[in-house]
């Protein structure tokens, strides 16, 4: 029960970083991509019936962790307190600008909607990736399973170590690429192309960066992330977007269960002692509670499933960016 409720835990985030990872690319990338109001909008335009539903897998993320693995959950949030409300104030933000950029019939007001979208996003994608890089470290985990530590350096000592700072950079490009090759698989026109040629450009740059990290690091999983870049270059430079769009995906959901899985049953490692560290089953539910939850997951997540499947289908056709003569 504990091993497939974790599975169902990496789940939900896998799918909420891969989904809201282009969604956030196309934020950051409709200033670069639209050249004027009319381009921009075709940008947005892409999202507009996908980002809310997309978001609600951090909702199933965080609520699925709270209720499997309380003990996880606390001193995770707890831990990094002060960035999780950042991240809440950016996702907010994220969603006025959103929501309100069509509300006022004026190019200035929808090209500073434009800005705020692509400021939060970014904020956004920055702090997330650097929470997974201090996944892959570790806290300074107590032997009461709280993280050490008073004040505000409590929750911002982390954000400043390597990992962190790793993570937020990885993270950045891997949504400008996801970004990149979901807008050249869901528009036509100038924005397409211009898209092409960015997820061709991020990709040989991802290709170059990666290998030369995983030689210098010797890491096979490094190597391999550069390997996909180079795949991913060759399909987009050969108007293959949906498999372009396809492997970038691969390559984020498989970075995010080597992130949850690095260490082995260990989900939240002690950088101050290792028997401290917080392991699935020490960090579990009951096993009641984790059968009452089985339940309602069982009816929920599907569900969930089915809606999302449903609205991208409906929504499958690609969005114009060329003006079209009236």
């Amino acid at each position: 029960m504990i091993t497939i409720w974790f599975s169902l835990v990496v789940l939900c985030w896998v799918l909420f970083f891969v989904l809201e990872g282009f969604d956030f690319g196309v934020g950051m990338l409709g200033p670069l991509l639209g050249r004027d109001d009319h381009e921009r909008g075709a940008v947005v335009r892409t999202v507009g019936p996908f980002w809310d539903g997309n978001e609600v897998w951090l909702v199933a993320a965080v609520g699925v962790t709270f209720a499997a693995f309380p003990d996880w959950y606390a001193a995770l949030l707890s831990g990094l307190y002060l960035p999780m409300a950042a991240l809440l104030l950016l996702l907010a933000v994220r969603g006025v600008a959103l929501e309100f950029r069509g509300k006022v019939d004026g190019p200035r007001w929808r090209r500073r909607c434009d800005t705020a979208l692509a400021v939060s996003s970014a904020g956004i994608v920055a702090l997330w990736g650097a929470v997974l890089g201090i996944l892959t470290h570790g806290l300074a985990l107590g032997a009461d399973g709280q993280v050490t530590g008073d004040g505000p350096a409590r929750s911002l000592a982390p954000l400043a170590t390597l990992p962190a700072v790793a993570g937020a950079a990885t993270a950045l490009f891997a949504a400008l690429l996801i970004g990149a090759t979901f807008l050249a698989l869901r528009t036509t026109g100038p924005v397409h192309a211009r898209a092409r040629r960015w997820s061709v450009r991020l990709a040989a740059a991802g290709t170059v960066l990666l290998g030369t990290a995983g030689v210098l690091g010797g890491s096979r999983l490094v190597l391999a992330a550069a390997v996909l870049c180079m795949g991913v270059t060759l399909v987009a430079r050969h108007r293959r977007e949906l498999v372009a769009f396809a492997g970038t995906a691969l390559g984020v959901a498989a970075a995010v269960v080597a992130v949850f899985t690095v260490h082995g049953d260990v989900v939240l490692r002690s950088t101050l002692d290792p028997a401290w560290s917080l392991t699935t089953t020490g960090a579990a539910a009951t096993d009641s509670a984790l059968r009452l939850l089985s339940v309602s997951g069982a009816v929920v997540l599907p569900g969930v499933l089915v809606y999302q499947a449903y609205s991208y289908w409906v929504f499958r056709n690609r969005v114009a960016s060329e003006r079209v003569p009236s």
